[in-house]
C-alpha cells in the first residue's frame, strides 16, 4: 500500500473553483500529477483549452467502449471522464471531478482521499458562476444541483475544505497531503 502513489480527488459544485485549486496544487507540489479530465460539453469563452480534453460525443462513446475511463458521468447532459492514467512516474494523482465520478472512484479505490469543496456561501458560489460568464439558465441550473451534490459529496469526503481564498485553502489541502504521506512512509 504504501508504494502506491496517493489518488487525491477534488470534488465539488461548478464554479466553486475546483480547477483554480488543482493547477494551484500543482504548481505548489511537483509530487503532484493533475489527470486531464475529457468532457463533450463546449469550450466557454474564458476557457483556454487546457482545462479539459474537449471532445465530441462519438469520441467519448468509443473511449467507455473501449473502457479507457477511471471513472465517467453524464451531469446536466454533457459527458465527463478521467482517462484511466497511463503514467505518472511516482507521483500522486490528483483528479479534480463531478461528484458521481467521485461514487466510481471510491468504489474501486477505497483509500482515495476526497476532497470536498465548498464556497464560503450560496451567495458567492453564484456570483462566481456569473464571473466566469455561465448564461443566467446555467448558473440556476448549476444552483439548483448544488444541494444534492453538496450532501452527496458530503458523504463520500474525507475532508471539506472551505474554498474562501485559493491560497489558504491550498496550503489546507497540502498540508493534508503531506499528513498522509508521512503517515505512509510509517507504515513502510
Amino acid at each position: 500500500m504504501c508504494a502506491e502513489p496517493l489518488l487525491a480527488v477534488l470534488i465539488g459544485p461548478g464554479g466553486v473553483g475546483k480547477g483554480t485549486l488543482a493547477r494551484r496544487l500543482t504548481e505548489v507540489d511537483r509530487r503532484l500529477w493533475l489527470s486531464r479530465s475529457w468532457t463533450t460539453r463546449p469550450r466557454r469563452g474564458t476557457e483556454t483549452g487546457d482545462e479539459y480534453e474537449f471532445v465530441d460525443r462519438a469520441t467519448f462513446e468509443r473511449a467507455i467502449a473501449n473502457h479507457e475511463f477511471l471513472e465517467w458521468a453524464q451531469f446536466q447532459g454533457n459527458l465527463y471522464g478521467t482517462p484511466i492514467p497511463r503514467t505518472t512516474g511516482g507521483a500522486d494523482v490528483l483528479l479534480e471531478i463531478e461528484v458521481q465520478g467521485a461514487e466510481q472512484v471510491r468504489r474501486q479505490y477505497h483509500d482515495a482521499v476526497v476532497f470536498l469543496i465548498v464556497p464560503p456561501s450560496i451567495d458567492h458560489l453564484e456570483h462566481r458562476l456569473r464571473e466566469r460568464g455561465d448564461t443566467d439558465e446555467h448558473v440556476d441550473r448549476r444552483l439548483a444541483s448544488t444541494p444534492d451534490e453538496l450532501r452527496v459529496g458530503g458523504a463520500l469526503a474525507s475532508y471539506v475544505i472551505v474554498n474562501d481564498d485559493v491560497e489558504r485553502a491550498t496550503a489546507e489541502i497540502l498540508s493534508i497531503l503531506e499528513k498522509l504521506r508521512r503517515e505512509r512512509r510509517s507504515l513502510a
